[in-house]
């Protein structure tokens, strides 16, 4: 006689489930998801390499075609991981199979956990293909592979986070464009992923400060190229603490159930 199974404190066949589906939902379309995003990317270095005389500069004491790199794979590795977060819920939501993950037993840590894994592994696949790409053209290795780690994957989980935030706020995909354009799009360029922080006039050297994907930019360039131009123990405290103050926010909206449930 078919006996009732006990989950424990943590639905581990339900987290995995969850991940698997995260996961394949997007190499599913890897030709969209992942081969797109290097191309753009190597769109962006060709455009500084060839137009406008990346060759011939240098940033922080190294030729700029190396200082650009890191921050491009980071930038690719980010907005990926922030991409599947939001698509997921976004079209989980119009479609209305969201109930299909509302229902099972699973707690809104382990959704969380769930959602954030998927993007964080999108993240990581796009930054490595991107990484072996520009590698082809650049001769970019880590230096400090810790710090290309610790920050690839603090902030991939980052802007996984600001994805399923904004994936569950959003209520049309106007909305979630919204999210992308005036804060996903703007943080990054302005995080100094394409200059060195020494180029701005002092006075702004303190907004560039208050920007997190900053210190998410400084700390990976730093692990390739041993060049930064901000405080790396300031950087690390800064990625954590963005990280717990968003995942506590997704942990609230999802145990509410913040436009989620009627």
């Amino acid at each position: 006689m078919p006996q009732p199974r006990i989950i424990g404190r943590v639905n581990w066949v339900g987290l995995w489930t969850l991940t698997s589906k995260e996961v394949h939902r997007f190499l599913k379309v890897a030709t969209q998801t992942i081969a797109a995003p290097v191309i753009t990317t190597l769109l962006f270095y060709a455009i500084f390499a060839l137009a406008l005389g990346g060759v011939t500069r240098q940033a922080a004491g190294v030729p700029f075609l190396q200082f650009l790199a890191p921050g491009l794979i980071m930038m690719a590795m980010a907005q990926n991981a922030f991409a599947n977060t939001s698509s997921s819920l976004m079209i989980a939501k119009i479609q209305g199979n969201i109930v299909d993950v509302l229902m099972p037993p699973l707690a809104p840590a382990e959704l969380a956990v769930g959602y954030v894994l998927g993007g964080i592994v999108r993240g990581l696949l796009v930054g490595t293909v991107t990484w072996v790409a520009i590698r082809i053209f650049v001769p970019i290795d880590p230096i400090h592979p810790g710090y290309v780690l610790f920050h690839a994957i603090a902030a991939s989980m980052l802007l996984a986070l600001l994805g399923a935030i904004g994936g569950i706020w959003s209520e049309k995909f106007d909305h979630i464009a919204a999210v992308t354009n005036f804060v996903v799009t703007p943080l990054s360029f302005l995080s100094g992923t394409f200059y060195s922080l020494d180029r701005l006039p002092e006075s702004w050297h303190f907004v560039a400060h208050l920007n997190p994907f900053f210190y998410m930019i400084d700390g990976f360039r730093y692990g390739f190229i041993g060049a930064s131009d901000g405080t790396l123990g300031t950087g690390i405290l800064v990625m954590v603490a963005a990280d717990a103050a968003l995942a506590a926010l997704l942990l609230r909206m999802l145990a509410t159930g913040y436009k989620l449930k009627a």
